[in-house]
């Protein structure tokens, strides 16, 4: 239950040996990578990143276009990391702090010259269509050379990325949707120069592959502006940073650009402003709208003392603080790295589609040239209605939809959690908190405030109130307990004695010399341990009030009780109400003992307590209840940080402390409980689309590719057009990152 400086450091140091372990000699660098057009594209470069040497693991995300990998710098460099996409066909560069603005312009100029392609795409190819549709009996004369010289510039032109893609991935010894595009535009144009050529009454197809062709390149336009606005947040983000800050220096206010503040500079705000980095404050007041980064919407009262975070807003007052952290330091820095880091991490779900996109298109190729086949020599039809079946599969069949189902949704989900303040740090992290059966809440700072005030002074003894008081206050000052800082606090105007041979016992309290003296101050496991009679009666019926009581003793003389009482937090009853109407085991931790736990926990409507339970030990009732189900562990992230590990999602409250940041899966910007289900409803809502879309994914491919064979032709005498499936296959896209963009409306 106590606590000091070296117990705090024994835990984080813990931490952070389970995480250095697993990253000795590893370095993390992310890739932007342009050109990929499908799911394939990112399976395909993920796999050659995989099989390099040195390389420990390779992420690359189709949505988000950027590839995160882990490698040894002793076997491999960045230079030799970056070739391996390059020698593909595709752009790769190392992203640094300074990309994201030229990564911004590249998405630009792509999707300009998506739209230059797609206009031309249009030009040529309607009058292609209306020539094929309404001069059909009747062409016009030179019509088939006319046909051909519309097609040529769409084909050769328009669709010259599909044939770097497909000559890449060749190259590979892989395939991917650009070889499907390029394969059945091709039959349909190749064939089509030969029937002009050697079949004088033959049918040609020109129409068909210049409208597919446009047709593709208007999906991958309408996919390229709706991926943007999936990584809105992060853009929103970034953007509310300030430009410049007013430092102090040489006793004169100068302007300098946000890059030029060094930690301890002192920095001037003025009413309106936006605060430029992180710091503390040093003289003045104000209150500061934190919205940005909390999602707490009242503003929020500074004085002298309070920590500020860089890019909230100084509403009325002026102040000046005193940098503490500066650049990539920043809360707002590292919020947007998370954010990044989740948005470009794959969900376990993910891995179901990719092992689906690196077998797809290989079979795709198959079934269309069986199909051809079958079509031609088994059933005796035509060359060209059995290249129009070909052609139609190969089209209908790419795994775009597929390869966007899950990205985008993380894309969205991670980024609406950020706006509110809910720090999500990845798939994995976002599709375990929607399976979650069991829930922990720590007591102290979680439940209730974390600021606890003493009560009572009951003295057993002639000792005034006041001396009991001083006693208590000179032995804790040492401690960094709350309810020592709560004792402390108390006596603020009382003049402490000197202490020598301080001693905190975790979970039990502390003992210090005084003069001569040995005092004895904590609960009832300290008297048990050095064997001191206590008056229980009175404990136990203010520890019944849901107070911790704590006995002071001078060697075996009990000198008095102090009873301290942490109040709960306006919205805990109703946070764990609905966590409760979420089907979910709710279930309170602490130190205290059972009579004091169970006091608060009826309070709020909890049943299940784990109670005197040591900081060390509450990762074992984690591990406990995870033979059940589930668990997720909530605590500040500092001494709950071994059970917050031991969770399967670890949710760290703390207003985005250091140690919040290292330790939780999920991160609450505030210190509200209500942040906690409401976690928990946008897993449940982001993997509800991402199921959604990998429905409609596989449904649409399984359902296409059967019509396009020709299946139904026999009953119904009807064919896809390849320029219906190439439409069909565009929009398919388009359509599931519009479901995962209106995951934004939903509320929380």
């Amino acid at each position: 239950m106590w606590s000091c400086k070296w117990w705090k450091l024994w835990l984080w140091s813990k931490i952070k040996v389970k995480y250095e372990k697993r990253l000795i000699n590893m370095v993390k660098t992310t890739l932007s990578i342009k050109g990929m057009h499908c799911a394939s594209c990112s399976v395909n470069i993920e796999k050659a990143l995989n099989k390099k040497k040195g390389i420990k693991s390779a992420n690359v995300n189709f949505a988000t276009e950027k590839g995160v990998i882990e490698f040894d710098p002793k076997l491999v460099t960045e230079e030799n990391i970056i070739e391996v996409p390059t020698s593909m066909g595709y752009i790769a560069d190392v992203m640094t702090e300074k990309s994201n603005d030229k990564v911004d312009k590249l998405k630009d100029k792509e999707i300009g010259t998506l739209k230059i392609k797609l206009i031309i795409g249009i030009l040529l190819a309607t009058p292609a269509l209306i020539l094929s549709m309404f001069f059909m009996t009747s062409p016009i004369p030179y019509q088939d050379y006319i046909l051909w010289a519309l097609a040529t510039p769409v084909q050769f032109y328009i669709g010259s990325q599909f044939y770097r893609g497909a000559w890449g991935a060749l190259k590979n010894k892989t395939s991917d949707m650009d070889t499907l595009v390029a394969l059945g535009t091709s039959a349909a144009y190749f064939y089509s120069v030969y029937a002009v050529l050697f079949i004088p009454d033959g049918h040609q197809y020109f129409e068909a592959s210049a409208v597919l062709i446009t047709l593709v390149i208007l999906g991958k336009y309408l996919e390229s502006i709706a991926k943007g606005k999936t990584s809105e947040a992060i853009k929103k983000l970034m953007g509310l940073s300030p430009k410049t800050a007013t430092v102090i220096r040489n006793n004169k206010e100068i302007k300098i650009p946000i890059d030029n503040v060094k930690v301890n500079d002192i920095i001037l705000v003025k009413p309106g402003e936006k605060i430029p980095v992180d710091g503390v404050i040093v003289d003045g007041h104000s209150s500061v709208d934190e919205s940005m980064v909390t999602g707490e919407s009242i503003p929020v009262e500074k004085k002298k003392g309070d920590s500020v975070i860089g890019a909230t807003i100084n509403k009325t007052g002026s102040f000046k603080f005193k940098a503490t952290k500066v650049g990539k330091n920043t809360t707002l820095s590292r919020i947007i790295k998370l954010i990044e880091d989740a948005q470009g991490s794959k969900a376990p779900i993910q891995r179901f589609a990719d092992v689906i996109s690196s077998y797809f298109v290989p079979v795709v190729i198959a079934i269309s040239i069986i199909s051809f086949l079958l079509w031609y020599f088994a059933f005796g039809a035509e060359f060209s209605f059995a290249l129009i079946v070909a052609v139609s599969i190969l089209v209908i069949a790419c795994p775009c939809a597929l390869g966007l189902a899950t990205p985008t949704a993380i894309m969205v989900g991670t980024g609406k959690g950020a706006q509110n303040g809910i720090l999500i740090k990845g798939g994995e992290a976002l599709e375990t908190a929607h399976k979650l059966t069991h829930i922990i809440l720590d007591k102290t700072g979680t439940i209730t405030k974390g600021d606890p005030e003493v009560t009572e002074i009951i003295p057993l003894t002639k000792l005034p109130e006041k001396s009991i008081l001083e006693l208590a206050a000179s032995i804790e000052k040492n401690s960094e307990h709350p309810l020592a800082e709560a004792i402390v606090k108390k006596a603020k105007s009382m003049k402490l004695k000197d202490v020598k041979g301080f001693n905190a016992i975790p979970g039990h309290g502390v003992t210090a010399k005084i003069g001569a003296k040995r005092y004895y101050f904590g609960n009832q496991k300290l008297m048990n341990d050095y064997k001191i009679t206590f008056p229980k009666d009175k404990m136990l019926s203010l520890e019944s009030e849901g107070k911790t009581v704590m006995v002071l003793a001078e060697d075996k003389k009990v000198l008095g009780l102090v009873a301290v009482a942490d109040t709960i937090k306006d919205t805990s009853t109703e946070a764990i109400k609905k966590l409760q109407d979420l089907d979910i085991k709710v279930y309170m931790i602490t130190g205290d003992n059972e009579r004091t736990a169970n006091a608060i926990a009826k309070q709020v409507g909890i049943t299940n307590v784990f109670a005197e339970v040591l900081p060390e030990d509450k990762a074992k009732y984690v591990k406990k209840l995870q033979k059940e189900g589930k668990v997720a562990m909530v605590g500040d992230g500092i001494n709950d940080a071994p059970a917050l590990a031991q969770a399967d999602i670890g949710i760290a409250m703390g207003s985005g402390t250091d140690v919040a940041m290292e330790t939780g899966d999920v991160v609450l910007m505030r210190d509200d409980l209500l942040d906690v289900p409401k976690a928990i409803k946008l897993s449940r809502l982001t993997m509800s689309k991402i199921r959604q879309n990998m429905f409609w994914a596989l449904f649409y491919n399984s359902l296409g590719i059967p019509i396009a064979a020709g299946v139904l032709y026999p009953f119904t005498g009807w064919l896809l057009s390849p320029m219906i499936a190439g439409g069909a296959m565009a929009m398919s896209s388009v359509s599931v990152v519009t479901n995962s963009l209106l995951l934004k409306a939903k509320r929380l």
